[in-house]
């Protein structure tokens, strides 16, 4: 397994709250985490940063070979541990009251990909069959689209578009999304936060992940300047992971 990413402050914002990490742990097992924060000043960069370091403590335990449902338990136990401590925090000070952050994880172990998320930061799967989200967005506007209550188009530009439904560390508790999918090798997995979705279209992000004439890592630049160049109005992170067989292949 191979891994790419990148973060930028993008074009607008004084502050980066978007936190990440990649490892392979002992035996080969690869943990992607992405993380955008939201509150006050620097709140939501400690929220993230917070829910990181959190689930990297957790997430350590996690051994090649490990059941379907015993990784998602653990994903979402993870998740449960990072929520009460961002809550805690955002409880006893009042400088971080209501911070919150938005998590995607991926583990990638054997052919597989055990991935869980809270808020609408997004896991993609760029194959054969094109780009498949692998996420559902916990947002008002996802909400309403889903019960028909507004279209695709009327999503795209809704005034409360950016509302979340679910976070980390803004209630006491929290239910995580947690999903497992079959990846072939030369698939590419791409973790990303709002602030690329919402300047890049798929089809972009597609044709980026296809090109074969750059590796995985002038990819994960390329659709960072992608989203700067549509004006980057956020935070931009994005991770890429691919199996080594897509690799050779490009090379």
């Amino acid at each position: 397994m191979i891994t790419a990413n990148r973060t930028d402050i993008g074009r607008v914002r004084q502050v980066n709250e978007d936190s990440y990490w990649v490892e392979e742990l002992e035996g080969g097992v690869v943990v992607a985490v992405v993380a955008d924060g939201m509150g006050g000043h620097l709140a939501g960069e400690v929220a993230s940063r917070m829910t990181v370091d959190s689930l990297r403590d957790s997430l350590c335990v996690i051994t090649p070979g490990m059941p379907e449902q015993q990784c998602e338990a653990l994903l979402r136990e993870a998740i449960k541990t990072a929520n009460e401590a961002v809550y805690d925090t955002a409880s006893r000070n009042e400088r971080y009251s209501n911070m919150g952050t938005t998590v995607i994880i991926a583990v990638v172990d054997d052919g597989r990909a055990v991935v869980a998320h809270v808020g609408d930061s997004r896991v993609y799967k760029a194959g054969a069959d094109g780009l498949t989200l692998l996420t559902d967005d916990h947002t008002l506007v996802n909400e309403l689209l889903k019960s028909g209550q507004i279209t695709a188009e009327e999503a795209a530009v809704h005034p409360r578009r950016n509302v979340i439904m679910r976070a980390v560390g803004t209630d006491p508790a929290v239910e995580a999304d947690v999903s497992a999918h079959a990846l072939h090798p030369a698939d590419i997995l791409l973790l990303c936060s709002d602030g690329l979705t919402d300047m890049v279209s798929q089809d972009q992000m597609l044709t980026t992940l296809q090109t074969e004439t750059i590796d995985l890592d002038g990819k994960a630049e390329r659709l960072v300047q992608l989203a700067l160049q549509a004006g980057g109005d956020d935070n931009i992170t994005v991770v890429l992971m691919q199996g080594d067989a897509g690799q050779k292949r490009e090379e």
